[in-house]
């Protein structure tokens, strides 16, 4: 399916699309419930993907700085 088809199917500009699997831009959640109305799952699926994607990104950016924090110690 091309972006412009999923577009009109869900009733926002073909741009938006473009943009979501060039991943320049985050999954908004009105654009959630548009794609979980479209393809039968929830908006929950949709938002979930996105958080997931975010914090894979941050990670791989972040992994050094992470590492160096040392966790509390619980006595």
């Amino acid at each position: 399916m091309s972006a412009y088809a999923l577009a009109v199917h869900l009733r926002v500009p073909r741009t938006r699309i473009e943009r979501l699997v060039r991943e320049e831009t985050p999954v908004p959640p009105d654009t959630a419930l548009r794609l979980a109305r479209y393809w039968g799952t929830t908006p929950d699926f949709w938002l979930g993907l996105q958080a997931q994607f975010d914090l894979e990104t941050a990670q791989d950016g972040m992994s050094q700085e992470i590492a160096a924090i040392r966790p509390r110690k619980v006595a």
